[in-house]
């Protein structure tokens, strides 16, 4: 079985194969600016990504995308206003995704039965 931070891993891994498949361009993983993180920072198309990808093993919390709370998404805006001041990008279409991934089968082999949602324009950052 999975510690908590290995099914993040995980999760995250899922997310990046799931996201190529679909036509994105992974430009970085796990970016971090100060205490803030961004999961997934990706291209698709012409738009810049930030992605967040929370992966469950039980709904006994809830629902993985609801773990993306006001405040979590305060957090990742945070860290992609940063990404772009300091990639040059600050002009470019944006928007904000969440991967929730659920994971069954835990006993064997804990990968081998998943649910990915995907929720392009998730959230929305204000001035």
């Amino acid at each position: 079985m999975l510690d908590p931070h290995q099914l993040g891993q995980e999760g995250e891994r899922l997310a990046a194969e799931y996201l190529a498949k679909k036509g994105y361009h992974i430009l970085k993983r796990n970016y971090r600016y100060h205490r803030h993180e961004i999961d997934i920072v990706a291209m698709h198309q012409t738009t810049l990504c930030f992605i967040e990808v929370k992966t469950r093993s039980t709904t006994e919390k809830g629902d993985p995308a609801e773990a993306v709370t006001l405040s979590k998404q305060r957090e990742i805006i945070k860290a992609a206003r940063a990404y772009l001041a300091f990639s040059g990008e600050e002009r470019r279409d944006c928007r904000f995704e969440v991967v929730a991934i659920k994971v069954a089968n835990l006993d064997e082999n804990p990968l081998v039965s998943y649910v990915i949602e995907h929720f392009p324009d998730a959230f929305w950052a204000t001035s």
